[in-house]
Formats: structure tokens, sequence, C-alpha cells
């Protein structure tokens, strides 16, 4: 049987680029309550297809698909030393592993991309998991 899918035109629908992906990122990040922002200062967000060799051997992972996102940087208790020649805290979202994941599940891009970034930088900073799903009902 013949159908005619008239909703969205699916033809010429490609997944998010790295560029994309960053501007769905920064976007999500934006907002975020300000009070959690603060908690990261400076932070820059990149995008990566995958975590390097070097992440991937310090975190033991199996595939390059079991780590969505990765936040490197000084918590909070931290900061009060800064090192020599530190850079900013960042967080890093892995596209791939996050589209892979986007593909098995029922959310949408963004609502995974926001559960990622708070995920991320919640755990650096101790928040507690239900401390990270009252900041997640917040934004969406």
């Amino acid at each position: 049987m013949a159908r005619i899918y008239q909703t969205r035109d699916w033809h010429d629908q490609h997944s998010p680029s790295i560029e994309e992906f960053e501007l769905l990122a920064l976007e999500a990040y934006a907002h975020l309550p300000e009070e959690f922002r603060k908690l990261t200062g400076e932070v820059v967000i990149q995008i990566a297809e995958f975590p390097t060799e070097d992440i991937m051997d310090d975190l033991s992972l199996e595939t390059p698909f079991d780590l969505l996102g990765l936040f490197e940087g000084r918590g909070i208790a931290e900061r009060w030393n800064p090192a020599t020649g530190e850079g900013p805290n960042r967080v890093t979202l892995y596209r791939r592993a996050i589209l892979d994941y986007w593909a098995e599940n029922e959310e949408t891009l963004g609502s995974i991309v926001n559960h990622v970034l708070i995920h991320e930088i919640g755990h650096h900073f101790g928040l507690s998991d239900d401390d990270m799903e009252k900041i997640e009902a917040s934004v969406e």
C-alpha cells in the first residue's frame, strides 16, 4: 500500500552536523537556570564525534558509544587554589553517542542534550540526582 507522508519532508533531512550540534548545546546551556550556570565559571562547551583513546582508557570504556558527555575542570571546592596554566572548565558532548542514544529512545534530541549537560556539570559539583531532576524540570 502506497502512502504519502505529508507532515514533514524527511527526504532531505540529515542528522545535525558538529556545528549545528554545538549551536544546540550552547542554546540548551543558555536556557539552564542562572544559579546552575554560575557553578561552572567560564565553561567551554565543545562537541566531538567520540572520546579520545586516552579518555576511553582512563574511564575503561568498552566502546566510544558508552560516553555521552564529559566534564573536565575544577569544582567549586578546588577553585580556591588554581593550578598554573590551567584552562577553563570544559564540557564535551559526544555527538555520535548522543545521536545513537536518541535513535534508540523516545526522547527529543534537545532533552537529551539538556540531560547530559545538567548531569555532567551537576555530578562534578556534587549535586544529587534529585537536585538535577529539579533543574531538568525547570527547563522543560
